[in-house]
């Protein structure tokens, strides 16, 4: 594969209209209903008169990028490995991509369970990040809560660090194979929403919606799929300390072969931007690709 977009939303899908339209091989990956406009109404965009629908939009955009030649893939990815010069992208359904280019378009946006006890506890016992805080948990109980991949993946990396680890699923919507990676490395999953994490100085609890309580002294919130910011680690891309990643004109970031739209490089947080920067990352992914190429 020459090039693979991470995300569905109007910046992943601009830049894969622009990159399939330049005769290179391109495949999106992402679910539409992760995006910010899934669900919502539109009419602050060019050419848009009154209120348009979001989810509409995003499917007009993803025919029109298999159209010109996306392959498009409806699923998260989990993990994203850099060797040399090329990439190698893994999604929930056991996946594996080799690209020679990535577009990091999936967004910065932490879901909030919107608990009692979630704000009080963020940083002394409730985080959103498993991969960033895991160290703090050796030895000790960690429950964590969330449907899709993102919670399967980090309830199964922290099976390596805590002594038990609860995964908190009401309505599991990741692929089996993801459930079984989870299980097998003895994750204990526990079918109820969370309904209260309580502590005194940290986290002791979480309160469960049946009326049940689990010890636990780590409360991991993972909701969706990973992020573009989390993903940007995986190959050596430190994002600022609000979750966003630096790129330059031509969306290029610090590493070779990564560019990065959308939401992910900051505010303002609009379509329009979102649309201009998916567009720019595109054209300049498949002129990268080429380069490579000797083109």
């Amino acid at each position: 594969m020459d090039i693979v977009i991470i995300g569905a939303g109007p910046a992943g899908i601009q830049a894969a209209i622009h990159a399939s339209r330049g005769n290179v091989s391109v495949t999106m990956i992402g679910k539409r209903e992760n995006s910010a406009m899934f669900g919502t109404h539109v009419e602050n965009y060019f050419g848009i008169g009154g209120k348009a629908d979001g989810s509409e939009m995003l499917n007009v955009g993803i025919s029109q990028a298999v159209t010109f030649g996306t392959i498009h893939m409806e699923e998260n990815v989990i993990s994203v490995e850099r060797l040399n010069d090329v990439f190698t992208v893994r999604t929930e359904n056991g996946s594996e991509i080799v690209t020679k280019a990535i577009i990091l378009a999936s967004g910065v946006s932490r879901m909030k369970l919107n608990v009692p006890g979630e704000k009080e506890f963020f940083g002394k016992g409730v985080s959103y990040c498993a991969a960033c805080d895991c160290n703090f948990y050796k030895g000790k109980r960690v429950a964590v809560v969330g449907d899709e991949s993102e919670a399967a993946a980090s309830a199964e990396l922290m099976t390596g660090y805590a002594s038990h680890v609860f995964w908190i699923t009401k309505d599991t919507k990741t692929s089996d194979v993801m459930i079984k990676k989870a299980t097998d490395a003895g994750v204990e999953i526990i079918k109820e929403k969370a309904a209260e994490i309580i502590g005194n100085e940290k986290v002791t609890k979480l309160l469960l919606a049946d009326g049940s309580a689990i010890d636990t002294d780590g409360v991991f919130i993972e909701l969706g799929g990973r992020s573009s910011s989390d993903l940007a680690m995986d190959i050596d891309i430190l994002p600022d300390a609000d979750g966003t990643i630096k790129v330059d004109n031509k969306c290029r970031t610090s590493v070779s072969g990564v560019y990065a739209c959308g939401d992910i490089t900051g505010k303002p947080w609009q379509i329009a931007k979102a649309i201009g920067e998916g567009a720019t990352a595109g054209i300049n992914a498949v002129s990268y690709v080429k380069q490579t190429q000797g083109e």
